[in-house]
């Protein structure tokens, strides 16, 4: 009778590890995001906002907004260098500016272009190298993106730029919840 319990016991135990081990990424890594809201339904779009990025700053410089409102971003990168929109929290780009701290170390991030087929083998090696995030556009200078956002979520937000370096001269929109 012990030994069944003991072999249900590991049974048991392995479940739940594997459970636990499945869980934890999905939390780690799509927490931050659904906190500051989350990738907009383009049906669903209230208004749009065109962005341009300059070298070092933003165009508007502030961005007003609604809870629950969906805008489209319309991301222009008019300056000569390469450029990131980002929708996140100021410790979360901290966090990101790691990431994009390796696009540069790999030269997929390049100051006047992005190496996006260097960016495609890497990210084959470590799924970070790809960029693909719901809150964020990166341009090569002369380039257009477009990013549809829900701010679903009450949260201090401001955009910025993670390209190393851009960040720390002041390359933010501070984004008001009205």
């Amino acid at each position: 009778m012990l030994k069944i319990l003991h072999i249900f016991d590991i049974y048991i135990f392995m479940k739940l590890l594997i459970l636990i081990l499945f869980l934890i990424p999905n939390i780690v890594f799509a927490g931050p995001i659904k906190m500051i809201g989350e990738k907009g339904n383009l049906s669903q779009v209230n208004r749009t906002i065109t962005i341009k990025m300059h070298d070092n700053y933003f165009e508007p410089s502030e961005i007003d907004i609604k809870k629950d409102e969906t805008i489209k971003f319309i991301v222009l990168n008019v300056g000569e260098l390469v450029h990131e929109f980002n929708i996140a929290t100021k410790e979360m780009h901290t966090k990101h500016q790691k990431e994009m701290m390796m696009l540069a170390e790999n030269e997929i991030i390049l100051s006047d272009k992005v190496d996006k087929e260097k960016m495609r083998e890497m990210a084959k090696k470590n799924p970070a190298m790809a960029h693909s995030h719901s809150n964020s556009v990166l341009l090569s200078p002369g380039e257009k993106g477009e990013l549809v956002w829900k701010f679903s979520n009450k949260v201090k937000l401001e955009a910025a730029c993670n390209v190393p370096g851009h960040y720390e001269v002041g390359m933010i929109s501070k984004i008001n919840e009205i």
